[in-house]
């Protein structure tokens, strides 16, 4: 079953879970709320989301500190959605990495979809006093590139459009592991606010060709072994098909809005 997150009517803290997903790799999971990861490397650590407020990013930096006290050096972030990247001040990373496309759509509509998400999660933005303001990235890519903590080398991708315009992936070559923001979820209902319902299929094979061996995801539980990593790709791909179709059916002949809802 699907689950939708952190509603209005959702006050309940979560239980929290962290999972290696490889060597030195980490999935910081809490029951369908948004998910981060942790990459460590030979001298330092990366941060994959950084979580909606610096209260809920220290939930993440506890989980780090119980299994290494290296420095965090980078954060990366997947998109620009402020649930994922308002938290980016609590770890003290010298650099903060997002696509370009995803640094503009923060200069584009981050207040806007802060405001928004403010007031759908209030469980996610307890502490939002302590948010300095927008995240903005120190660096930004388009297409690829590679971070090396140490010898350990982290490329950082753009796969195609899906959950937003801007999407990244995260990918540790040395694990076969990917962390891929919302581009796939596990048992949790996609956002498609920002979706680009055309294309988000096609990025999830894009995704299944690189035969990874774990996937932590966007939001749910951390994906470990091909056959759950499918079972994800399938179930995110068969939830946007089975929103979009419908509603694409009805606009081709013209339909209302209403009728499409």
């Amino acid at each position: 079953m699907s689950k939708a997150f952190a509603s209005a009517g959702d006050l309940e803290e979560k239980q929290i879970s962290f999972t290696e997903v490889g060597e030195g790799l980490y999935a910081f999971t809490a029951e369908g709320d948004p998910n981060s990861g942790v990459i460590i490397g030979d001298d330092s650590v990366m941060i994959v989301e950084a979580q909606a407020t610096p209260r809920l990013a220290q939930k993440v930096i506890d989980c780090v500190r119980s299994v290494t006290d290296k420095p965090i050096s980078h954060l990366v972030l997947t998109h620009y959605h402020a649930v994922r990247v308002l938290g980016a001040s609590a770890y003290g990373a010298g650099q903060i990495i997002m696509s370009e496309k995803a640094r503009a759509m923060v200069a584009e509509r981050g207040q806007e979809d802060w405001d928004s998400e403010f007031q759908r999660f209030p469980r996610l933005f307890q502490g939002h006093e302590s948010i300095p303001g927008l995240t903005w990235p120190t660096t930004t890519f388009n297409g690829r590139m590679s971070v090396y903590l140490g010898k350990r080398r982290v490329d950082i991708l753009q796969l195609g459009r899906a959950h937003t315009a801007g999407d990244a992936v995260i990918y540790v070559p040395d694990q076969n592991v990917m962390f891929t923001g919302d581009i796939v979820e596990y048992r949790s209902a996609c956002y498609c606010g920002d979706g680009h319902f055309n294309d988000w299929p096609d990025t999830l094979e894009n995704i299944r060709r690189w035969n990874v061996d774990a996937i932590a995801p966007g939001r749910g539980d951390a994906l470990v072994g091909k056959k759950m990593v499918n079972a994800a790709l399938d179930a995110t791909r068969d939830f946007v098909l089975s929103t979009y179709r419908p509603a694409a059916r009805v606009a081709l002949r013209g339909g209302s809005l209403k009728e499409a809802w």
